[in-house]
Order: C-alpha cells, then sequence, then structure tokens
C-alpha cells in the first residue's frame, strides 16, 4: 500500500496537533492521582486471593462463547443474583464494560414511539447507545430538572405518545457533581417514564451508589461499573425483570458479544463482599475525600466539588497538557482533560482521589500544581 493511502488519517492528526487535542498513550507512574481506582480495590490481596480460589475451584478463564450459546457460567449467574441483593435491584445483567452496558440498553429499550430527554453531559457511551436508538432525543442544559420536565411536555404537546426516557449520571466524571436524582425521579414517575442513572462513579464510594434509595422501583434503571471503585471491570444492570429478559433477547451487544470471563464475575463477587465487610474503607475515603476539597480551596481558591474528582480549570489546551506533563515528571500521575470529551474552552486538569494516596502526597501536590500554574503560561 503506498504512504498515500495514510494521508488524510496524517491530516486529521497534524490537526489534532495543531489544536492541542491529539492524543497518546501514557503509563500510569507516579502517585495515583488519575485512575478511579477510589477505594483502592484494584489490587487488593482479596482479589487476588478470589481468583486464585476460582481457579482452583475449576473457573475457566475464557467463557467460550456468548452468554445465550455456550458462554453462560454459574459464576455469572451468582454474581448477577448477589448483585441484585446488594443494590435492591430486581434484576442484574452482567456486561462486559460500562460502555456495552450504555450502548446495549439505548439502543435496545427506547422505543420508536419514546423519546430519551438526556443531561448534555452525559457520558460519550451513553452518546453512542442514544444515536443507535429508534426514539429520538434531545439534551438538556447540565442539572436542569426543570429543563427535562420542559421538553417532556413540549415533546407530549407536539404528540409523543411514548414514554420518556430521562438519561443522567448520578456523579459526573469530568466535573464531579452530583444529579438531582429525586427530583428527576418524581418528574420521571409523573410522566409516566423511565430513569436510567449511570452510577459509574458512585458505586462503591457512596455504598450502593447515589440511587440506593430509588433502585428496585420498576421505572428505575441504574448502571453500576465495575471498574472504578469496584476494582475490576464489567458492568452490572440493575433492572426490571421484564427489561432485563428482553435486553437478552434484543440487545445486540448482549447477543452477540463473548461472555466476559467468569473469573472477572469471581473477582466482582468478592469486591461486593469488600464494600459490605470493610466499611473502614468508605470511612477513610469519605474522611480523605473532604481533606482534598478544603486543601484545593485553601491552596489554589477551586471551590471543591465535594466528591473525589476534582477539575482544575485551564481553559487553554497546550496550557493544560504541559501543566500536567510537568507534573508527571515531577511524580505526580494528573492528565490533562480536553475537548471533546469536555466542552471546548473547558481544558482542564482531572484530579481523582484514591484510597492509593494519603494527605501528605494530596499536599504536596497541590504545592506542586500550584507553582506550575504560575509558571507554565500560554
Amino acid at each position: 500500500m503506498t504512504s498515500g493511502a495514510f494521508a488524510r488519517y496524517e491530516r486529521t492528526l497534524a490537526g489534532l496537533d495543531r489544536r492541542g487535542r491529539r492524543r497518546e498513550l501514557a503509563s500510569g507512574d507516579g502517585v495515583d492521582f488519575t485512575s478511579n481506582d477510589y477505594l483502592a480495590l484494584a489490587d487488593s490481596p482479596r482479589l487476588k486471593a478470589a481468583i486464585v480460589a476460582a481457579i482452583d475451584r475449576g473457573v475457566p478463564v475464557g467463557a467460550g462463547g456468548s452468554r445465550l450459546l455456550r458462554g453462560n457460567h454459574p459464576e455469572h449467574e451468582a454474581l448477577e443474583a448477589e448483585a441484585a441483593e446488594f443494590f435492591g435491584a430486581g434484576r442484574a445483567l452482567f456486561f462486559g464494560s460500562g460502555y456495552a452496558a450504555n450502548v446495549a440498553l439505548f439502543s435496545t429499550l427506547p422505543q420508536r414511539d419514546d423519546i430519551i430527554v438526556h443531561d448534555a453531559l452525559i457520558h460519550a457511551s451513553a452518546h453512542e447507545g442514544i444515536a443507535a436508538s429508534k426514539a429520538p432525543a434531545v439534551a438538556v442544559p447540565h442539572n436542569d430538572a426543570d429543563a427535562f420536565a420542559e421538553a417532556i411536555r413540549k415533546w407530549r404537546a407536539a404528540g409523543g405518545r411514548g414514554r420518556p426516557w430521562i438519561a443522567v449520571e448520578s456523579l459526573y466524571s469530568m466535573d464531579g457533581d452530583r444529579a438531582p436524582l429525586a427530583e428527576l425521579a418524581a418528574i420521571a414517575e409523573r410522566h409516566d417514564g423511565f430513569l436510567v442513572i449511570d452510577e459509574a462513579h458512585a458505586t462503591g464510594v457512596f455504598g450502593p451508589g447515589l440511587s440506593a434509595t430509588l433502585e428496585g422501583r420498576d421505572n428505575i434503571l441504574a448502571l453500576h461499573t465495575c471498574g472504578k471503585a469496584l476494582g475490576v471491570s464489567g458492568a452490572l444492570l440493575g433492572v426490571n425483570a421484564v427489561l432485563c429478559d428482553y435486553l437478552v433477547n434484543r440487545a445486540r451487544g448482549f447477543i452477540y458479544s463473548t461472555a466476559p470471563s467468569p473469573l472477572i464475575a469471581a473477582a466482582v463477587r468478592e469486591a461486593l463482599r469488600i464494600l459490605a465487610d470493610e466499611p473502614h474503607r468508605r470511612a477513610a475515603f469519605d474522611e480523605l475525600r473532604a481533606f482534598a476539597n478544603e486543601a484545593l480551596a485553601a491552596r489554589l481558591g477551586f471551590k471543591g466539588s465535594g466528591t473525589q474528582i476534582l477539575p482544575v480549570m485551564i481553559g487553554d489546551n497546550a496550557r493544560a497538557v504541559k501543566i500536567a506533563a510537568r507534573l508527571r515528571s515531577e511524580g505526580f500521575d494528573i492528565r490533562a482533560i480536553r475537548p471533546p470529551t469536555v466542552p471546548e474552552g473547558t481544558a482542564r486538569l482531572r484530579i481523582a482521589i484514591t484510597l492509593n494516596v494519603d494527605r501528605s502526597a494530596i499536599t504536596e501536590m497541590l504545592e506542586r500544581l500550584e507553582i506550575a500554574m504560575a509558571e507554565e503560561q500560554p
């Protein structure tokens, strides 16, 4: 193949370079201020022991096929039963990732005469599923409950006859703020609709999640990813039994994908047990999170989000990259988040607090960050 065949791709990459938006893979070196391993379970001895024990009792590494063929394993079914009880859901369905679960959910469940009303800042995986849905969709301003209600009202007034699907994250991954779940649940109930809550960054950190008082209602769907505070991978969708069976029969991403590793299912089962058995992890995390929010405000003047995700707004793409690179060179693993992941003009450092750090590491990181922000100008 001639080099000219790659010219259009090279032009795109060059354009990303000019705008400070080209991405590169970087190893996770330095003190962890970037992962989603909030409760420090990813390297925990209990998860390692659970994998070893599963191997010893004959659990295979691979599933060997989709869940509807030979890939359905007792570990998958045990995990789903235990997860449904843990989260208070009618049923739980295990997917290979949160991305796969969101795509399957939104591309399958909303019907042609329904409408999907979603927060403007909802995750890219939800956007992918919505784009593949039969139902029309409308974005509303971030965390504006009244805007959700107004969008549904307008749809009904224009002849909408199906059911509205309200789609939000309980805790937003780039801003660290929370959705008004109680208000949104009331709107969904009032309009005979469904509320889809992506709990990715709240599961485990807030016990069963921020939707704990809502999950189990027939019109609530809660997505709990397993690769963040649970320390493993995959995702569990808490859902009504009828909708669960519908997904098994109609969700192409579920039907035509090899099932997740049964060993991973065994590890997630253990992660749920750890959450129940070791409340001191959450207590320590709550204290560390509060300290980090207060320290950020005191040293840099940024109002903390109140959660474990602390965005430090930079604005300029290139400056955000330079500051992040400088901090990594000084031993602190912090990454720059740029458009299109976040809106234009809001490039930022996304500082994640996990139990992989302590107060002294947070204090030293903020000291270095203050200096870097002063010296690294656009």
